[in-house]
């Protein structure tokens, strides 16, 4: 029972329809901050990729339940102990993921690789469809798989157009896009100058490549404010809590969680807040079939 609640009757009860009420709210807020898995309405019949580094759910809800057990233990309080273990299942989603922006330089850095191969091949005057399965071998492996299957489209003489507009549903880069748009153009209406605009395609990736690692050094110290931000704060309460009781034993009492509530919820939209400033701006895909 909570300290403080003792004799109470009708209390107790509310106190705990309270946390669980506290509970679900604080989930919903973090499913809005991460994002629920749903279809993606311009791709029929596939699912959105798992993001890059996301736990799984089972490590998610392993360490959500030790977290809420501990502090559950240690303190005999509801609320922090909802509060610590949606941090502790969400750590990377609130203290921020800089694996999924780093997954996307990378894959722009190979995709900015593989046009200038293309161009090159292209340059010994052969065509699109035997450009492409030699540039496979320069290419980086972020995304040889997906190129593999390009080639794989081709050699079964599926034709080109749709077998390069499956290459940019297989990549869902927003920035592949702009490159395979080019390559869906030339191979249908076959005209020159294809080298020209892979070479400025490839300049321009190279610029956004450069654009985006100076944007994500920057959003780098956001993330890494996040993280102390939250590591002082969960400190600070938590040593309080075991080694000065007597200091914080008013938020034993219902009074006391109801505020414990609203200071939870204060530190979670803060957090929420610096989250939003250190993730990268979402674009839209424009080579998709509807």
């Amino acid at each position: 029972m909570i300290p403080g609640l003792e004799g109470i009757g009708w209390q107790v009860p509310a106190a705990l329809g309270a946390g669980a009420l506290f509970g679900l709210a604080l989930f919903l807020l973090v499913v809005s901050i991460a994002g629920w898995p749903v279809g993606d309405p311009s791709r029929p019949g596939r699912r959105r990729v798992k993001k890059v580094g996301a736990r799984p759910l089972s490590a998610r809800v392993l360490w959500g339940g030790l977290a809420f057990l501990v502090v559950l233990l240690l303190t005999r309080w509801l609320v922090p102990a909802v509060v610590v273990g949606l941090i502790a299942a969400f750590w990377d989603r609130i203290a921020g993921n800089a694996k999924i922006e780093k997954q996307a330089i990378l894959r722009l850095e190979a995709l900015a690789t593989w046009t200038e191969s293309l161009r090159d091949t292209i340059a010994g005057a052969v065509g699109l469809e035997q450009a492409i399965p030699a540039s496979v071998g320069a290419t980086p492996p972020v995304i040889r798989p997906q190129l593999n299957l390009l080639v794989d489209r081709l050699r079964v003489r599926e034709p080109l157009p749709d077998a390069l507009q499956k290459f940019a549903d297989d990549l869902d880069d927003p920035s592949a896009d702009m490159i395979v748009a080019s390559l869906v153009l030339n191979a249908r209406l076959r005209g020159p100058g294809l080298r020209d605009v892979l070479t400025a395609l490839a300049r321009s990736t190279r610029n956004e490549l450069d654009m985006r690692r100076r944007v994500d050094a920057s959003r780098a110290g956001i993330r890494r404010s996040v993280q102390i931000v939250l590591v002082i704060v969960l400190g600070v309460m938590g040593g309080m809590t075991l080694f000065n009781r007597d200091y914080v034993e008013p938020y034993g009492t219902l009074l006391g969680q109801v505020v414990l509530v609203i200071v939870a919820g204060l530190m979670i939209g803060g957090l929420w807040w610096l989250r939003r400033l250190g993730e990268p701006e979402p674009r839209d895909r424009f080579l998709v079939v509807r």
